[in-house]
């Protein structure tokens, strides 16, 4: 089968588009003929090995879309079923296997290529909101990272649970029209969000702050957070950490909270499955959607992975395998 591994860390050229075996099942497991795949920030942070050490050659790649080819005979799943899933060994390939807890199957009327664009952001997405964060109506909100996968989602899902005021941040304002489109009350960039927010809640700040970004996002976030506020930490995109004294929350009574989707699938896959079910839903009806940005070819990975880098993109990147 074809597939795009990398054998060292590196720039987009480390990755090579070869020929390697099919990959055999295992207990509970099942093979999946892939048709698309997403790409995700984390598979830049792998490919340069900002996520440890790399057991080379790999595949890069978190979730897939696509149709199952092979299943144990006493298997929820048969061969046909339209599926997605979160892989075992990455989903850069024609081929995956994944464990039976991290399958789900997709409705009828819901294409292979908009199921391609949901699982991470809009499962991710959907813990942070409401069990993580656990909004209310009366709130302030602010996403970080707006444009992207997980704030195009964090965007559409707050305003259909009624969330007051939703401000969202972006690199660069040509993105505004894109985040407000979504539901965003007001969109500004890192430089000026903590003005911006002061300015729009009468300088009580935010009740919720949800940041991927880390660095000197999370020191400033802090500085518009109101008394009682929640900061949801889910990522570190600027590649750098951020950081925070005890005294910044013991006295002002606010939270910081940490989420991980990947180390969730690893040890409570269960946990999963209710929130995909929701989302499934949300997706099929178009109460929400994931906007696509652009699709390439599996041959063109290295690509792919050149236009997230550019961060000059509004949605999610999809590859066709």
């Amino acid at each position: 089968m074809k597939a795009v591994i990398q054998k060292e860390f590196g720039s987009a050229d480390v990755l090579r588009y070869t020929d390697i075996p099919i990959p055999e099942i295992g207990d509970r497991e099942v093979l999946i003929k892939a048709a698309y795949t997403s790409v995700n920030y984390a598979d830049i942070k792998t490919r340069v090995g900002n996520k440890g050490k790399g057991n080379f050659p790999f595949i890069l790649g978190l979730d897939v879309a696509g149709v199952i080819e092979e299943a144990p005979h006493d298997s929820p799943f048969s061969k046909g079923d339209r599926v997605i899933a979160f892989p075992k060994n990455g989903s850069y390939a024609e081929y995956v296997v994944a464990n039976e807890k991290l399958v789900y199957k997709i409705p009828d009327n819901l294409s292979m290529e908009k199921a391609a664009a949901m699982p991470t952001v809009s499962i991710l997405a959907y813990i942070l909101l409401f069990e993580i964060g656990q909004v209310k109506s009366s709130d302030t909100i602010i996403i970080h990272s707006a444009a992207g996968g997980v704030g195009s989602v964090l965007v559409q899902l707050a305003k259909l649970a009624g969330v007051r005021q939703v401000i969202a941040t972006v690199g660069n304002m040509n993105k505004q029209d894109y985040v407000k489109n979504l539901g965003a009350d007001f969109v500004c960039t890192y430089e000026t969000f903590v003005e911006e927010t002061l300015n729009q809640t009468n300088q009580k700040g935010a009740n919720i702050i949800f940041d991927s970004i880390a660095g000197e996002v999370t020191s400033r976030s802090l500085d518009c957070l109101a008394l009682y506020g929640t900061l949801v930490q889910f990522g570190n995109s600027s590649g750098k950490a951020g950081t925070f004294k005890t005294s910044d929350v013991h006295s002002s009574c606010r939270n910081i909270k940490g989420f991980s989707l990947g180390t969730t699938r690893k040890n409570d896959p269960e946990r999963l499955k209710p929130v995909v079910k929701k989302v499934l839903e949300l997706i099929a009806s178009n109460k929400i959607t994931v906007p696509v940005a652009k699709i390439f070819n599996l041959e063109a990975a290295a690509e792919a992975h050149r236009f997230i880098e550019s961060r000059n993109y509004q949605g999610k990147v999809l590859i066709k395998i």
